[in-house]
């Protein structure tokens, strides 16, 4: 298999892809779920995926203790401010961030968590560790739950997300477990979110958040259902609208992924807007590799006609100059 040049992009709505066979025992029938998803890399850059294996009480939770959470006064949230604690962890409120530069901000807010062990007192073992992107998760006192369902939540979309990379191998021609040695400590962080509703929106330059690409390799997305938000660009400038879907979660790729598959693999821009007229919640669970790999051109993807497009660069610091960006866009 080699790496074709990527199509054209002027899609018109997104795949949905059935995971029950990724962890069959036969490889014949993981490497036709690959193509599958080679296709829509290649295509789209954006895919459902379902029979995920992430329960439904899971999601209950964590979208119950996120309402909790989301309620509380803004100063309760302000004690854990990302920009009072090491490396963006905590929570960011209405429109600091502002991705798209030329808008006046993203009208939403989130709380940022990354790895930690699921069922142990938090004292998370990769606070020590070294890199620009290391260090401990912060959690709010109240609702009381309110890790536990996280946890939950990120651990099972953790599985996901390493069964996707192994996947994602055989979609590249590689070998299965190619990208096992640069994932070995969970370099995923996860943000709850809550867009407040937008019915009006009587200025364009507010949105939920504006239209970016994301900057890791790819993107985990739960979303509520019955609330439509999210939409993203062909390539005739038409805004797709990528509808939540029962049982389904939403995975896109990022600009990690394109720049390690040379561009094989699309990072399509979206952005999302709330126009119903109640509050919307989402996760969005970024799945990257370690944070001192080196993130340059697969083999596989470079060829005497497609030479390397990129400099290598460590996963840890691109993620971090992407994240201050973000917050230095106004």
């Amino acid at each position: 298999m080699s790496c074709e040049p990527v199509r054209d992009g002027a899609f018109e709505s997104i795949p949905i892809i059935d995971l029950e066979d990724a962890f069959n025992e036969d490889e014949a029938l993981r490497r036709a779920l690959a193509q599958q998803i080679r296709m829509a890399c290649m295509d789209v850059g954006f895919f459902y995926v379902k029979n995920h294996g992430i329960a439904q009480h899971c999601l209950d939770e964590v979208l119950r203790v996120n309402k909790e959470y989301y309620s509380l006064p803004t100063e309760e949230k302000m004690k854990l401010h990302h920009k009072t604690v090491p490396n963006f962890k905590g929570y960011s409120p209405p429109l600091e961030a502002n991705i798209q530069p030329g808008n006046k901000g993203d009208l939403h807010e989130g709380f940022r968590i990354g790895w930690e062990e699921k069922y142990e007192d938090p004292v998370v073992e990769n606070a020590s560790r070294d890199g620009v992107m290391a260090g401990a998760n912060v959690w709010p006192d109240t609702p009381k739950d309110f890790r536990t369902a996280c946890m939950d939540y990120y651990h099972g979309a953790l599985t996901v997300g390493k069964k996707l990379f192994c996947l994602f191998a055989l979609a590249l021609d590689l070998p299965e477990t190619y990208f096992n040695d640069k994932t070995m400590y969970s370099a995923a962080t996860m943000r709850t979110l809550h867009y407040p509703p937008q019915p009006d929106a009587p200025d364009d330059k507010i949105l939920g958040i504006g239209a970016h690409t994301d900057f890791v390799c790819f993107t985990i997305l739960w979303q509520q259902i019955g609330l439509e938000a999210l939409q993203v660009l062909n390539s005739r400038e038409q805004w797709i609208n990528v509808p939540p879907l029962a049982g389904t979660l939403v995975i896109n790729l990022g600009d990690q992924f394109a720049r390690w598959t040379n561009d094989i693999f699309k990072s399509t821009v979206h952005r999302a807007m709330n126009k119903n007229i109640v509050d919307r919640y989402s996760i969005a669970l970024f799945f990257g590799t370690d944070y001192e790999v080196n993130i340059e051109p697969i083999y596989t993807c470079v060829t005497a006609e497609k030479p390397a497009a990129y400099p290598a660069i460590t996963a840890g610091e691109y993620v971090k100059q992407r994240l201050k960006a973000m917050y230095n866009n106004k």
